[in-house]
């Protein structure tokens, strides 16, 4: 039977066949075709043919129906060709929109396929087949990546480049975007000069070129396209700015513990003085002596053992390979100004009792115990255990003092201030606009600035670095670097020094409008799209699933 006008509608890729038979079985549906042209055309020499010479049976997997697999039997013609110098002596016919050469699905069919891969690619791809009605295994997909076509390079302008993992630490590539339609053009295999400035020579015409501060991009930049306008992308300054000012914090985090008050003299008592015998103070209680946390000791150990290995000369490098440990590390405990500088963030850990500190002391100080004071804490929100309530109460017991029946007389009184705020909040209150900071917020800021000068300067600078920011002032940028480098902030002058090294682009970044939010939302989307494979991210394929449109 000839497919009806409706059914043509339904399956436009049957148009050309007669369906001789429909069988329904455990496995779906299968349809046997065979075309309704009385010729074809050879695909050599394109001479038309009608002399059969055989047949064989070929089978395809079309789309679904209903939930239903969908098999198609064609019965294939053979042709001879009519053609005396045609290098074929006989040719299988296509059926135009139902077959091409050795291909076991349908175009319809194939497109699915295709469209599955792009998205989601191998065993997750797979799995969406399954449930469409589609048997297909998860490296078949990823040929059918594979497979497609690259889009071509555009014309560019303005380019946006930066790097990614494909294992962190250990191997990366760079991917280009079009800031013009914020697309990706291409993923490249590392991030080397060299790699960029190749590229950048075989697509002239780039203008500017918006990147991080990267030493590598801006030597590939200078090499491939030494008259565009590199631009230094604006978050990236800010967060480098941030890693500065979160470094000055907890450089001077102590400075901002209030000063011990001495005990006053009460009233009515006479000064000791010349022919006065001032009475023996009763002595204070000792308090029970806390053993150094582990973190702490570890700390000062790896800070002398570095520090003394550098004053004897040796390559950090032969200090990390020693005392085994990671480059990182080692460069952390040198770059150290101070012991204190590395302790400060072992005495500010975040716990989840920070929050409370204030109310425990109190409570404390008012008689009640351990188990008492979370009890009381629980009810406004605590969800931490009593064992961090008394670790924190510890410094504050005498010896002899019953944890079940606590003697007032017998303690140590917690310090009824509010704590200091940890480093990390401090800094986010100085990085945050003023006007997004509540007023409680803003005003123990205020009261912390005061206690220390180099905080309150460091507070400037980062006002007017955001001000030249946000204004797109980048004029006005080498004179804030100039007043930073003549301050005593040296976390902020480093920065600035870096600043300097790529002055240019700085500049750039801070005067014109360009910006690399697009290239770090491509970014994400390239990790998103490598997880989803499940970690088989090769250059071809990553590169594939990046450029293809979806």
């Amino acid at each position: 039977m000839l497919v009806s006008q409706g059914l043509e509608a339904l399956l436009p890729h049957l148009a050309n066949v007669r369906v001789e038979r429909v069988g329904v079985d455990d496995d779906g549906v299968e349809l046997v075709v065979r075309s309704i042209a009385p010729s074809a055309r050879c695909p050599w020499c394109g001479s038309v043919s009608s002399r059969t010479h055989g047949g064989y049976r070929r089978m395809l997997t079309d789309t679904p129906l209903a939930g239903q697999r969908v098999r198609i039997a064609v019965a294939v013609r053979r042709f001879r060709c009519v053609e005396a110098s045609c290098s074929a002596v006989a040719f299988a016919e296509q059926i135009p929109g139902l077959t091409s050469p050795f291909a076991r699905y349908t175009p319809v069919a194939g497109g699915l396929l295709a469209a599955v891969a792009v998205a989601l690619a191998g065993r997750a791809g797979a799995r969406l087949c399954a449930k469409l009605g589609l048997a297909v295994g998860p490296d078949t997909l990823i040929r059918r990546v594979r497979a497609q076509p690259i889009p071509e390079v555009p014309e560019i302008t303005v380019l946006g480049v930066d790097d990614f993992a494909f294992r962190k630490g250990q191997r990366y590539g760079t991917i280009l975007i079009n800031m013009a339609d914020h697309r990706p053009v291409d993923v490249l295999a590392d991030r080397e000069a060299d790699t960029l400035a190749t590229w950048l020579r075989e697509h002239p015409g780039v203008e500017v070129v918006c990147r991080d501060r990267a030493g590598a991009y801006a030597n590939g930049i200078a090499d491939g396209a030494p008259d565009a306008i590199q631009v230094a992308d604006r978050f990236h300054l800010w967060k480098n700015l941030c890693e500065a000012a979160g470094k000055t914090v907890t450089a001077h985090h102590g400075c901002l513990r209030p000063p011990v008050a001495a005990p006053e003299a009460q009233a009515g008592e006479p000064e000791p003085g010349v022919g006065t015998v001032a009475p023996a103070a009763a002595p204070e209680p000792a308090a029970v002596i806390v053993p150094e946390r582990r973190l702490v000791t570890r700390t000062r150990e790896r800070f002398e053992a570095v520090q003394s290995r550098l004053a004897a000369g040796m390559s950090r490098s032969a200090i990390g390979r020693e005392l085994n440990l990671d480059i990182q590390t080692v460069r952390r405990f040198a770059n150290a100004t101070s012991l204190e500088e590395l302790l400060v963030n072992c005495h500010n850990r975040t716990t989840t009792l920070d929050d409370y500190v204030q109310q425990v002391n109190e409570l404390f100080n008012a008689g009640l115990d351990g188990a008492q004071i979370t009890m009381r804490i629980r009810e406004v929100g605590y969800t931490g255990s009593e064992q961090s309530v008394r670790r924190h109460l510890r410094p504050y017991r005498v010896p002899g003092t019953s944890r079940s029946h606590p003697d007032p007389v017998r303690r140590k009184p917690a310090p009824s201030a509010p704590p200091v705020p940890k480093p990390r909040k401090i800094s986010r209150w100085l990085l945050s606009r003023p006007d997004h900071l509540t007023k409680d917020d803003t005003t123990e800021l205020t009261d912390l600035l005061t206690r220390c000068e180099h905080l309150q300067r460091l507070h400037e600078h980062v006002r007017r670095f955001a001000t030249i920011m946000t204004g797109l002032r980048g004029n006005e940028i080498l004179d804030w670097i100039q007043l930073v480098e003549a301050d005593d902030l040296p976390h902020l002058t480093s920065f600035a020094a870096g600043l300097r090294r790529d002055l240019d682009a700085v500049i750039n970044g801070l005067s014109l409008p360009y910006s690399s939010g697009a290239v770090e939302g491509a970014v994400n989307r390239l990790k998103t799209l490598k997880r989803g494979m499940f970690g088989r991210a090769n250059h071809d394929l990553l590169r594939a699933k990046v450029l293809i449109p979806a």
